[in-house]
């Protein structure tokens, strides 16, 4: 029987063992994700679940893997505030929908279009409301709803923490499981064997018990208590403008965030390329899956698709049989998820947010190209200032207006011999964004001097433009000057 499962299945051993490092990985990021978002925990191992059993059976990636992100955190847990976690339900199922019909009228490829300063900018924004909102539970404290509120309530927070003998100890366990976070690549090799955020979790749990520490730790309801499908009420709500934008964010910034996933991947290993199309529908039928269940949207993970290229994974199966783990200790353990603390999840979060905060691009993108170093910074503010959708929405809009700006290069010649016409030359494209410009340098020509305006090497001449410059021309010409001359290609 071994025989026949090695020669059916010959990297089993490999994609066994990467199995194990990824569903270890993944099992505090699932929970922690799925209670920083305001849902019960066990959504999160739901969403893993169906990232391993249902998205990690379908092609597209072979190796990367999908579950509950961080970077999805803020805009679910806004959208649980406003709606209800009833509806969180309807807004996946309708993204995932979305997501399908993407992948079939193959519009994945047009992902890898989208400004990388947006979508650094998406992240960075989420990754600061992240770090403010989860330092909350750090403290032992009630975040504010708005992104504004939580970074300027931060003193305040703080200030009443050390008048306060619990939130002290609660902020403590948070400090020692970034501590360990960032101290574990640095443990002998046997002990890195262990993931990192594991062991974290791990050890302060561990430090709970053992000092009676008095700290929240994790609701547990249950998996089938945790599992509520939409009803068929909440599906009424799709006709509101403000859950159709919700929908629009989730689709958006999952699929993104999927595909730039894939692309990072695919550098990791020497496989099979990502098949956009299907990898965006796999995502697609896994949030289908997920909003039957009420469960938390997924998208591809790098943390955890990264882990599983480095633990030696080959195939598809690794991703799979991770799903089958987590299935498993939802199943039969999740009385364990009691005993974890939630300042200890909160560390792992804030930890996962200073990742998705690029201050090295920044910098570097700063020295070479500033213009997508703004669009970077202005989609991360407007997050944190407005909230996910218009700030991504923004950050679209700046992009294009900058792409915009950049492409309207135009230059005016002028030669002036003294005696005679004037002549100009007009190449490059003629925009109404440099229109100002263009005008500013003609009404500096002489009044008393005919003119001959050049055109023909314009690759360029919009409607604006022309109007404008015919315009000018005539206002030239009632100064009593021979009439300008627009000159245009034959």
């Amino acid at each position: 029987m071994n025989s026949t499962l090695i020669s059916r299945f010959p990297h089993l051993r490999q994609d066994f063992a990467a199995s194990l490092v990824v569903f270890l990985v993944a099992l505090p990021l699932c929970v922690g994700v799925a209670v920083a978002s305001g849902v019960p925990a066990e959504l999160g191992l739901v969403t893993g679940i169906v990232g391993g059993l249902v998205t990690g059976l379908m092609r597209g990636s072979s190796l990367q893997v999908s579950g509950p992100a961080a970077g999805m955190t803020v805009l679910v847990f806004e959208a649980v505030e406003e709606f209800g976690l009833p509806v969180l339900g309807v807004l996946v199922l309708a993204a995932g929908v979305l997501q399908i019909a993407m992948g079939l009228l193959r519009l994945g490829r047009y992902f890898r279009a989208i400004s990388v300063s947006v979508v650094e900018g998406m992240l960075a924004g989420i990754g600061l409301v992240l770090i403010a909102g989860q330092l909350y539970p750090a403290l032992a404290a009630k975040a504010p709803d708005s992104g504004l509120g939580k970074l300027a309530g931060l003193p305040g927070a703080f200030w009443d923490a050390f008048r306060d003998t619990g939130a002290l100890v609660s902020l403590a366990v948070c400090a020692g499981t970034i501590a360990v976070l960032l101290l574990w690549k640095h443990t002998p090799a046997k002990l890195r064997a262990v993931p990192g955020p594991l062991a974290a979790v791990g050890l302060a749990t561990l430090a709970t018990l053992a000092l009676s520490l008095p700290v929240a730790t994790v609701e547990v309801r249950g998996l089938l208590g945790s599992v509520q499908p939409p009803p068929l009420s909440a599906f009424g709500e799709l006709a509101g403008v403000g859950l159709l934008g919700t929908v629009a964010a989730f689709t958006l910034i999952a699929s993104a965030e999927s595909l730039f996933s894939a692309a990072a991947v695919d550098r990791l290993h020497s496989g099979p390329r990502t098949q956009y199309n299907r990898e965006l529908i796999a995502q697609g039928a896994g949030n289908t899956v997920c909003g039957l269940l009420g469960a938390l949207p997924m998208t591809a993970v790098i943390v955890r698709s990264a882990a599983n290229v480095q633990a030696g994974a080959r195939t598809k199966a690794s991703r799979v049989l991770h799903g089958v783990w987590l299935l498993l200790f939802a199943a039969l353990l999740p009385g364990v998820l009691a005993y974890i603390p939630i300042p200890a999840l909160a560390g792992i979060l804030v930890h996962a947010g200073a990742k998705l905060v690029p201050v090295r691009a920044l910098a570097a993108l700063w020295r070479e190209h500033r213009g997508e170093a703004l669009v970077l910074a202005a989609t991360a503010v407007s997050i944190v200032a407005v909230s996910m959708f218009e700030g991504v929405l923004i950050g679209l809009a700046l992009a294009v207006v900058k792409t915009a700006w950049e492409a309207s290069h135009v230059r005016l010649e002028v030669v002036d011999k003294g005696a005679g016409p004037i002549e100009a030359y007009l190449s490059g494209n003629a925009t109404f964004l440099r229109l100002p410009k263009i005008l500013d340098s003609l009404e500096s020509l002489p009044q008393d001097r005919p003119v001959r305006l050049e055109l023909s090497g314009l690759h360029h001449l919009d409607h604006a433009c022309r109007t404008a410059l015919e315009n000018w021309a005539a206002r030239h010409s009632a100064a009593g000057t021979e009439p300008v001359k627009l000159l245009t290609a034959a």
